[in-house]
């Protein structure tokens, strides 16, 4: 594996022009958590899955946080940045295409701050149970570019509403979103994978914005 500034796995394409995969894990989780996931959902793309530099209790994250739900956010701006200058890294080292990245919990929320911080580093999000990463936002323009976001209608940690305005937030950005809630709690349903596969083959056609359930 290339040595780059996070350790990670990289698994190369085995089918051309499928947008490469960035693949964050949420907290605990490592480089190996969401290959699985991204095989299944993205076949044949090539993936880049980091690990979280930031350890709360010997668990990785990609960020710090003062308490459940309430995010260090200088740390989030540094953590977002850092792991922008990765992907470029990346993209040059294996010679890919800007990613899409598929982010769970910590690590939608690291992808959501990126794609608001250094949103020329993404193509795309599939951002898995993510809210607001930050509570001031600067100028963001992601024109062109295709977020899903599913939430949990039972999630204990992330309120609906919260959930809701980060979907507004991207799209007054530009970007194009599907905002959809999902009847379940904080963990991944196979609704999730079977919508972000569903999502993912249609990469490239325009769809319109939702941001509610349907």
């Amino acid at each position: 594996m290339t040595a780059l500034s996070f350790t990670h796995r990289y698994i190369p394409a085995t089918i051309p022009n499928r947008p490469p995969l960035l693949l964050l894990h949420g907290t605990g989780g490592d480089e190996n958590d969401l290959i699985p996931l991204g095989q299944t959902i993205a076949p044949g793309a090539a993936l880049l899955s980091p690990r979280g530099k930031v350890l709360e209790n010997g668990m990785p994250r990609f960020f710090r946080r003062l308490a459940e739900g309430v995010f260090d956010e200088e740390d989030v701006k540094k953590r977002a940045n850092e792991l922008a200058d990765f992907v470029t890294e990346g993209r040059k080292a294996y010679g890919l295409e800007a990613p899409i990245a598929v982010g769970f919990s910590n690590g939608a929320n690291i992808a959501a701050a990126m794609l608001m911080l250094r949103p020329e580093a993404l193509a795309g999000a599939v951002l898995l149970r993510a809210m607001v990463p930050l509570k001031e936002t600067p100028a963001f323009d992601l024109t062109g570019k295709r977020i899903l976001i599913l939430s949990g209608s039972m999630d204990p940690i992330i309120p609906a509403a919260n959930a809701a305005r980060l979907a507004a937030l991207l799209e007054q950005g530009g970007a194009q979103v599907r905002h959809q809630s999902l009847p379940t709690g904080h963990g991944l349903t196979q609704a999730d994978v079977n919508l972000a596969t569903d999502w993912l083959s249609n990469e490239g056609q325009p769809e319109e914005s939702l941001r509610h359930t349907r």
